[in-house]
């Protein structure tokens, strides 16, 4: 007990560390900067040029899904995540021990070219959180939390980094053990993070760029502004184009839906008008409702 408590503690230690030395000492590899620094570019391209022209530069919500963007991106995992999940990773680590596994490494990759060791991890990752996203929205359960990145009502490219608490824990327990089994940890996977993070907000932008046939490679707002669209055919009731980074994935698996230019369409979901408003209760919506409620919300 006394190793898992040390674990919990160095966690926080840790991670506090790294986010004042992210704060106070701006480098090339810095977190914290690119991030403000990637949302700072497309917050002037959507000024420049606007999808939709109509829509007000600070849009509804701008400044609660700004706060969203630094609390999923740095303070979640301040809060408690990065703690909770060192002690969580030494638990897995010592139930595989018992046994006798004590290397999840399947993949060699350290001894392949860096731009290789990239490329797979980009892939695999975006693959894995590709079929996450899937069941986010397949399950009752994980709906009512996924429901906050889906009640946004005007798309800008904060709205990437509105999402439930509960979603970085689905998302990087789902990863860990495929990605540990492939050497994820590097520290070039810095590039493939900021990549990731740039299209996250060029595909909830309010912004239009024909990418020609790179469309049915990467991910867009012409593409996206579907997932979130308040309307779907009946048979499309579990949602479409559920790509993060790559497109790809939805046009393989046949979860594409781009019917017409969704500039206008309205957003959100069934019963999105009534749903909370504020950072604080959308976090607890999703843990109260009962497993009945759940049931027939999703039907």
């Amino acid at each position: 007990m006394e190793k898992y408590l040390e674990s919990f503690i160095n966690g926080y230690k840790g991670y506090a560390n790294y986010l004042w030395t992210e704060i106070t000492n701006p480098h090339w590899k810095n977190y914290f900067y690119w991030l403000i620094g990637v949302s700072l570019f497309f917050f002037l391209l959507e000024l420049i040029k606007p999808w939709r022209q109509k829509q007000a530069k600070f849009r509804k919500d701008f400044w609660l899904d700004f706060f969203y963007m630094f609390f999923n991106f740095f303070l979640f995992s301040l809060i408690i995540y990065n703690a909770a999940s060192m002690v969580v990773v030494d638990l897995f680590k010592d139930f595989l021990a018992l046994f006798g596994i004590r290397n999840l490494v399947a993949l060699q990759v350290e001894t392949w070219p860096k731009i290789l060791q990239l490329l797979v991890m980009f892939v695999v990752r975006d693959f894995i959180q590709w079929w996450v996203h899937r069941l986010l929205h397949r399950s009752a359960f994980l709906w009512e939390f996924h429901k906050v990145h889906h009640s946004v009502l005007q798309m800008g490219f904060a709205a990437h980094l509105r999402y439930h608490w509960m979603e970085n824990v689905v998302y990087r327990s789902l990863e860990y053990i495929p990605l540990a089994m492939i050497g994820f940890g590097i520290d070039d996977f810095f590039l493939v993070h900021i990549f990731t993070l740039a299209i996250g907000h060029f595909n909830h932008s309010n912004l239009k760029l024909n990418l020609g046939p790179l469309k049915y490679i990467f991910n867009n707002p012409q593409m996206h502004i579907w997932h979130h669209a308040h309307d779907l055919p009946s048979e499309k009731h579990y949602g479409v184009n559920f790509g993060i980074t790559l497109s790809l994935w939805d046009y393989l698996w046949g979860t594409d839906y781009i019917p017409k230019d969704g500039r206008d369409i309205p957003l959100g979901f069934p019963g999105v008008e009534d749903y909370p408003k504020t950072f604080i209760a959308q976090n607890l919506h999703g843990f109260k409702l009962t497993k009945a409620e759940r049931k027939v919300k999703k039907n």
